[in-house]
C-alpha cells in the first residue's frame, strides 16, 4: 500500500488574497491524495489557541486529529498539526519542546498502514540559524529517545534559504534530504523553505511541491509531499 504524506504551511488558513478560508486549504490537501497531513501555523496564535480549521470540515473530508494540542480548541503544538484519514492509524503521538526566544514546537507521530509502520516529525523552525541549529539538535534527541525503531521521515518549514545551512547539514547527517523545488512564496516560488527528510531504507515513489492554481492562493506556502511506494 502506498502512503501520501503531505507538509504544508497553511498560513492560518489566510490566503495569499488576504481572506481566511478553510475550505481551501483542505481542498488543496483532498487536491494532493494526502492520506497524513503535517500542517504548521494550524491555530491562532494570540490569545487563547484556537484551531483554524474547523472540526465539522475536517470531519467532513475524513481528517482525525492527532491529540497534541494543550488546549482544547487547538488541534496543534505551537501550530504544528498531524492530520491522517483513511486506514491510517495513529499508535504513538508526542510533542517536542524547541528551544527558541518566541514559542516553537514540533511533534512526533507514530502512523501504521497495514503492516507498515513509520516515524513522522513536523517541524516549524526559528528565523535565527543559530536556533535553527540548536531546534535541530533537540528534534534529533527526541526522535532517538521515542520507543520504537519504525523509519522515520522529518518534514516541516524550516525557514532556512540556504543550501548548506547548519539545521539542513544537522539532518542530513542522520537522514537523507529529498530534492525539491522552491515551495515560498506560493505564487512566485523563490525559496526552499519547505523541506523532506526521510529514512535511507524508505521507498520514494515522488517528492515534490504541489504548484495547482488553487494552492498558490490558499496559503503563502506551497504544500510539499512524499509518496512512499507500495
Amino acid at each position: 500500500m502506498s502512503l501520501t504524506i503531505a507538509s504544508y504551511n497553511i498560513h492560518k488558513a489566510v490566503g495569499s488574497d488576504g481572506r481566511r478560508v478553510p475550505a481551501r486549504t483542505l481542498d488543496v490537501l483532498d487536491e494532493i491524495g494526502a492520506d497524513v497531513a503535517l500542517c504548521q501555523e494550524a491555530d491562532t496564535r494570540l490569545g487563547v489557541r484556537t484551531s483554524v480549521l474547523p472540526a465539522d470540515q475536517l470531519a467532513a473530508c475524513g481528517w482525525q486529529v492527532a491529540p497534541l494540542a494543550e488546549q482544547g480548541r487547538a488541534i496543534g503544538w505551537h501550530g504544528n498539526a498531524l492530520l491522517f484519514r483513511g486506514a491510517v492509524r495513529l499508535t504513538h503521538c508526542q510533542r517536542i519542546t524547541l528551544p527558541a526566544l518566541e514559542p516553537r514546537g514540533a511533534v512526533l507521530g507514530d502512523l501504521a498502514l497495514g503492516h507498515r509502520m513509520i516515524r513522522l516529525v513536523g517541524a516549524h523552525l526559528d528565523l535565527s540559524g543559530l536556533t535553527r541549529a540548536r531546534q535541530m539538535q533537540a528534534i534529533i534527541a527526541a526522535v532517538a529517545r521515542a520507543p520504537g525503531q519504525p523509519p522515520e521521515q522529518l518534514m516541516g518549514d524550516f525557514n532556512e534559504w540556504r543550501r548548506g545551512g547548519a539545521a539542513v547539514a544537522a539532518l542530513a547527517r542522520h537522514w537523507r534530504e529529498l530534492v525539491l523545488p522552491p515551495s515560498f512564496p506560493a505564487r512566485l516560488p523563490l525559496g526552499r523553505l519547505d523541506r523532506a527528510f526521510v529514512h535511507h531504507g524508505l521507498a520514494v515513489a515522488e517528492a515534490s511541491v504541489h504548484a495547482s492554481a488553487l494552492a498558490r492562493v490558499a496559503s503563502d506556502h506551497l504544500p510539499i509531499l512524499v509518496r512512499l511506494a507500495a
